[in-house]
């Protein structure tokens, strides 16, 4: 049953897509050319054809749910490189600060998730890579992000679909300046209501701030911790180092990401108003 579930599931997310997001060349590449190595869901393949034997699925729909695979995974991509250089332009994750990641496949389990070194305002595809639970690489010889642990903790802990972590200046401030009260509350403004689930401004979130460290197996074990203490958060500050949220997919975390750092730059603003 579950495979049956697996096979209907993303037949059907390809039969949505339209015939133009399709590469017919068969080349893995996403839309703007660029090769999608190690973004590819292989793995999953045999189990779909092996399965798709025993319920007599037709095979032109067979060929649909294996290319389901490199198509969520262009998609992804391409939709990482765009709002990484949106984040770049923003001032948010400048030169090779910050990380992204989004879940391609559960089962089994891919996270593609950028390389480390890469420079934000030029990412491509070629700079994701995909790892399994434990932040092997699937693939390819791409070393993925240093803070893939924290990426790979928050996917398990809360179940998002994306991660993203940014490096603003409003960030890295505030994380400082409130670290002694352990967290910022942030409630009142219209702005909130662009969370996951908040239906009022009267909404209070609290982002939790935890000391910044290089030791990213013991900072894993703290952010599961202040996760579990603080479930209804939509993210987290790592101390004079920056914001980490998430969604439900890519376009969810990347609202979350927006609407946090507003916020941020607000409190800042206010906290320190230029002078004159």
């Amino acid at each position: 049953m579950h495979l049956r579930v697996l096979c209907v599931s993303v037949l059907n997310r390809v039969l949505e897509l339209s015939s133009a997001s399709h590469n017919t060349s068969g080349d893995r590449s996403d839309t703007n050319g660029h090769p999608l190595d190690g973004l590819t869901l292989d793995g999953i393949n045999p189990k779909i054809r092996e399965y798709a034997k025993d319920i007599g699925m037709p095979g032109g729909q067979l060929d649909l749910v294996t290319q389901a695979g490199a198509t969520s995974a262009a998609q992804i991509a391409a939709s990482l490189s765009e709002l990484s250089r949106s984040f770049s332009q923003r001032g948010w994750t400048l030169g090779t600060s910050g990380n992204f990641s989004a879940v391609v496949s559960r089962d089994p389990f891919r996270l593609a998730i950028t390389t480390t070194g890469v420079d934000k305002g030029m990412l491509a595809a070629e700079h994701l890579v995909q790892i399994d639970l434990h932040g092997e690489p699937a693939g390819g010889s791409s070393r993925p992000s240093e803070e893939a642990p924290l990426h790979l903790t928050v996917v398990r802990v809360v179940g998002a679909g994306a991660v993203l972590h940014t490096h603003s200046i409003w960030s890295t401030i505030l994380s400082d300046a409130y670290a002694g009260q352990g967290g910022i509350s942030i409630e009142g403004y219209e702005m909130l209501k662009g969370l996951s689930g908040v239906r009022t401004h009267e909404h209070r979130e609290w982002l939790p701030i935890l000391d910044n460290t290089q030791d990213m197996i013991g900072l894993a074990r703290s952010v599961e911790e202040t996760l579990k203490a603080f479930p209804g958060s939509h993210g987290f500050l790592l101390r004079r180092h920056g914001l980490y949220t998430w969604g439900g997919d890519v376009a969810a975390a990347k609202r979350h990401v927006e609407i946090l750092e507003f916020l941020l730059e607000v409190i800042g603003r206010m906290r320190y108003p230029a002078p004159g």
